[in-house]
């Protein structure tokens, strides 16, 4: 008689066996690259794991769902954590080959994580800090978006990791003092509270106490031990229970956990385990699998938590596809982009105002005024201020300001927080459905550059209202007047600068800014008053978008070109009609930005600047206009810092006057 066969169950798969698939995946990926950082993704795979298959409402299927949970990796270093999560979950394009090539070229799985790489990478971290900005941005976006749509269309949470090193930066507590200061209880905050930096304990920098730092401001908190799945669940669970005030979950883990020599110590954060490191790590966590093989039956838990949130997904679909025609162009994407034709339309109804407008007034008031124009037009539009709103004029008569208990407003009180505001305009731009503005004085984008460099690295459409921009704002002196900024700025691949002359240039500008959905833009804007129009032509077409013209004088043959961008495109125009007194045909030219010239045909750039010795005038520093200077032509600007004297004082102290850029012009139609 034939023995009967015994069926013997696969043993259930547990949470710490999901969690030790990350450990895996990470310290091999780290191993093979030669290159990486494997201590927190070990460190923290419990908690991921509990967030990732109980707590965060995701769709690999669909991974743009808008009322998706968001999470950010503010630690990128331990990128290898999130890869694996996405290739553990089922996300498109993050196949095991991507982490077998883990900060390899033409692999997805960079160093750090970058958005656009691959689905379910929601923002470029690494700069440490700047994760915790972005999360602030999009937990207020979800605010901001709940408040015009409802619970039924939006209620989402923003979960964000963190480490020792990201609340060590400065932008953190800008951060997490502007979160609480608007309560936003969705969003919660992991820190990996492992106690390790790459020079040892952070015992050796660092001795604040954390959680009374959120307390302080006015976040909620709570401390667990960071590989009991246990007491994250129930710490995730109150959390989401209470929207009161963001949350601070304190995890207490072992940074490299698992590695039987090196877990706790500063060795597991940024190289390579080894191979012994590694073969005792598998040892001790009961790892049998070869390096990039996930045994099935954990594979396939995982692939079944990645299919949690298609059920609410499809349940949102039908709710959205009820609603107004309004409410599903909230989910746009770009945002604002069924807006084109009315945003058109809207500045040339400023610019035709303004052309009737005889009065002198600032490019900063005439960008005010080009938003009174806008804010109606497009509701996508949400301004702000580093507590300079009297001086950016940034905040229009339409607009209402955000507050802890009413998110309607469409106007952010930032706060003295600039590098947090340029932050979280990151965050509010990659969440979706709005366009941030943001302002202080162009000096300080000092403080922002970070983060203007990771939204042009990201191809965010941020803008930025950076007024008071050069020397001509006057008795504030050198600390306030921006010398190098405008070359520092236009340094930044990707990045659209605009420095307008006039009002027409500063309407287009904003137009220019709306129109581009993959670009960062700063808007840099005077003090002092410059002529409403300059040019001769006519008004009528987007003359900025070319990046330079002919303002005047283009007509016959030059005998100089005065280039000039800003308010110092109109003491080029004094200078040419000096000049023409004189016999000399002045061409003048206004370059608002280098980047659209630069993008231009050379046929065109030619045209512009013409064959005639060239003089450029601007209130900066020399190095970028080089691209546009030949040997012989003149530059007139600033080789130092500034002083502290009424704004015209200024200028006539370092040369920028109408009558020595036409004596400049003078001599070198005389020596050619």
């Amino acid at each position: 008689m034939a023995e009967a066969k015994v069926k013997t169950e696969a043993p259930a798969v547990g949470l710490r066996d999901m969690a030790n698939a990350i450990r895996a995946l990470a310290m091999d990926a780290v191993q093979k690259a030669n290159s990486g950082h494997p201590g927190m993704p070990m460190g923290m795979a419990d908690v991921a794991t509990v967030l990732f298959t109980e707590a965060l409402r995701f769709d690999p299927a669909d991974p743009a769902w808008p009322d998706r949970d968001r999470f950010v990796l503010s630690a990128g270093h331990g990128s290898m954590l999130l890869y694996s999560l996405l290739y553990l979950t089922g996300y498109p394009g993050m196949d095991i080959r991507e982490l077998e090539n883990f900060r390899q070229l033409g692999f997805r799985t960079a160093g750090h994580p970058e958005y656009g790489h691959a689905p379910g990478i929601e923002t470029t971290t690494g700069p440490l800090g700047q994760g915790i900005g972005n999360a602030v941005g999009m937990a207020l976006a979800e605010r901001l978006l709940n408040a015009r749509l409802g619970d039924d269309l939006v209620g989402h949470h923003t979960y964000c990791l963190a480490g020792d090193g990201c609340l060590m930066e400065g932008i953190s507590q800008e951060a997490i003092s502007l979160a609480g200061h608007l309560k936003l209880g969705k969003l919660i905050v992991l820190w990996d509270d492992n106690s390790i930096s790459i020079d040892g304990p952070t015992s050796l920098s660092i001795s604040d106490d954390q959680v009374t730092r959120f307390a302080a401001s006015g976040w909620n908190t709570i401390r667990v031990d960071g590989h009991d799945a246990k007491a994250i669940s129930a710490a995730l669970k109150k959390a989401r229970a209470d929207a009161s005030a963001p949350w601070l979950i304190a995890c207490k883990t072992v940074i490299g956990y698992g590695a039987p020599n090196k877990a706790g110590k500063s060795s597991t954060h940024g190289e390579p385990l080894g191979a012994d490191e590694i073969k005792g790590t598998r040892e001790k966590l009961g790892w049998d699998a070869p390096p990039f093989e996930i045994p099935t039956p954990i594979l396939d838990a995982w692939r079944a938590a990645g299919t949690r949130g298609a059920t609410e997904n499809a349940a949102w679909k039908k709710r959205i596809a009820k609603a107004p025609a309004e409410a599903k162009a909230a989910f746009d994407t770009p945002a604002a982009a069924s807006r084109g034709k009315a945003i058109a339309e809207t500045i040339a109804a400023a610019k035709a105002a303004f052309a009737a407008d005889t009065a002198k007034r600032a490019t900063r008031v005439w960008s005010q005024l080009t938003l009174e124009h806008l804010v109606p037009v497009v509701p996508e539009l949400v301004g702000g201020s580093a507590d300079l709103t009297p001086s950016n004029g940034t905040r229009t008569k339409h607009h209402k300001d955000v507050t802890a208990g009413d998110f309607a407003g469409s106007y952010i009180r930032y706060g003295v927080r600039e590098h947090g505001m340029a932050a979280a305009m990151n965050g509010i731009a990659l969440h979706g459905s709005f366009i941030p503005y943001g302002a202080t004085f162009l000096v300080f984008t000092d403080y922002c550059r970070p983060s203007i460099r990771l939204s042009a690295l990201m191809h965010q459409r941020v803008i930025y209202v950076m007024t008071h921009d050069s020397i001509g704002l006057g008795e504030d002196g050198p600390t306030h007047q921006p010398i190098e900024h405008l070359a520092a700025l236009r340094a930044i691949p990707n990045l659209l600068v605009i420095r307008p002359a006039d009002a027409l240039e500063t309407a287009e500008a904003w137009e220019i800014a709306l129109a581009n959905p993959t670009r960062p833009t700063v808007l840099a804007l005077s003090r002092q008053a410059v002529p409403t129009v300059l040019r001769t032509g006519s008004a009528a077409e987007n003359a900025t978008a070319k990046g330079g013209y002919v303002v005047s004088g283009g007509g016959k043959t030059r005998d100089v070109t005065l280039i000039a961008t800003g308010s110092e495109v109109g003491l080029a125009a004094e200078a040419a009609a000096a000049l023409a007194k004189d016999g000399i045909h002045a061409a003048v030219v206004s370059l608002p930005s280098f980047e659209l010239f630069r993008g231009e045909p050379q046929t065109w750039r030619d045209e512009v600047l013409g064959d005639a010795p060239r003089i450029a005038v601007e209130a900066a520093v020399a190095q970028p206009w080089y691209e546009w200077l030949r040997p012989g032509d003149r530059f007139i600007g600033l080789s130092d810092f500034g002083v502290s004297a009424p704004g015209p004082k200024a200028f006539e102290h370092f040369g920028l006057t109408a009558p020595n850029i036409a004596e400049a012009a003078r001599a070198v139609v005389k020596k050619g």
